[in-house]
């Protein structure tokens, strides 16, 4: 008798878990704005899954999270969590550099996180995000049960390394144009943004023409932001962030991490591949025939990889 009680109450405590869903993280698919360190901040919740909530971190400074939308596939096997941090897209805040800091993005995503009940959460974060991500992890292990680190630039002189690298690659005349712009400081000039543009359509994001998540995200990009902080673009990185390099701490991550490169991403995935030696609960994978924005070139096979890899640490 108490073998069969056991097997029904067993038997009915799954079903409530398959039938309560994103409900059971008290999340339900809509928008909003919380409070945060210096302003409010806009959210949105995608999907009705009943895996592990994810938290998204999107790049920039400044870039806001909508070139991250085919992410939104992962909908329905969790619920999906965008924002835009504060200064961008649908967060706008005053251009203040004394919210421009790490410790105030984490407590930024902490907020976030505590005013949604995220107290189990699975973080990605992409290009800036991941070191977000990679910060906010060491700081609040409790209840992150992985991270994804896409596009890593977890070594801003490493990326700078890289991106010198990868500016060899370009025309010459590319090459000229941005070595002279550097020299004299004319950032601004036509000529200057048109290699830029060269640049990113090469290693940032290569499926031709841009999807409106891209231009969107472009359009409304706060360009005091990044520049304060990277520089006045990919490949010139003058900003705050410049020095650094978390490298040093990457054994002690004891979560499981998903290093993520495009093919033909800035940030190369023989950095990425560095990374991944680093930590040690960790492994890479490579998108092939995609740049930084691999998500953008390549949205089934980055999802499916994304997919296979937080299903492993879903509560069972």
């Amino acid at each position: 008798m108490y073998r069969r009680i056991s097997i029904v109450f067993v038997s009915l405590f799954a079903t409530l878990v398959f039938l309560c869903g994103s409900t059971c993280y008290g999340l339900k698919p809509g928008e909003g704005f919380v409070d945060v360190p210096g302003g409010k901040v806009w959210y949105r919740v995608v999907g009705e899954g009943k895996g592990t909530p994810l938290l998204v971190l999107h790049g920039g400074p400044g870039v806001p999270s909508y070139y991250l939308k085919p992410l939104g596939a992962l909908g329905s096997d969790r619920p999906v969590i965008f924002y835009d941090q504060l200064g961008c897209g649908h967060s706008p805040g005053a251009d203040d550099s004394t919210l421009w800091t790490i410790p105030r993005f984490l407590r930024e995503l902490d907020a976030i996180r505590s005013a949604l009940k995220l107290a189990d959460v699975d973080i990605y974060g992409h290009s800036w995000g991941s070191i977000l991500a990679f910060e906010y992890a060491s700081a609040h292990p409790k209840g992150v049960h992985c991270l994804i680190l896409a596009g890593p630039a977890l070594d801003i002189p490493q990326f700078q390394r890289d991106a010198d690298s990868l500016l060899l690659q370009m025309p010459d005349s590319i090459q000229q144009v941005v070595n002279q712009t550097v020299k004299a400081g004319a950032f601004e000039s036509p000529e200057y943004q048109a290699a830029v543009m060269q640049y990113y359509q090469k290693f940032l994001a290569r499926r031709q023409p841009w999807s409106a998540d891209i231009d969107s995200s472009f359009a409304q990009i706060n360009p005091k932001l990044y520049a304060y902080v990277n520089g006045p673009s990919e490949f010139t990185l003058t900003g705050t962030f410049r020095d650094y390099d978390c490298t040093a701490r990457m054994k002690d991550v004891r979560i499981p991490v998903l290093y993520v490169a495009g093919e033909f991403d800035e940030a190369r995935p023989s950095t990425a591949r560095h990374f991944q030696s680093l930590t040690p609960k960790s492994e890479l994978a490579v998108i092939q025939n995609a740049g930084h924005l691999a998500m953008q070139d390549e949205p089934e096979q980055y999802v499916q990889t994304l997919r296979k890899f937080l299903s492993r640490f879903d509560h069972k």
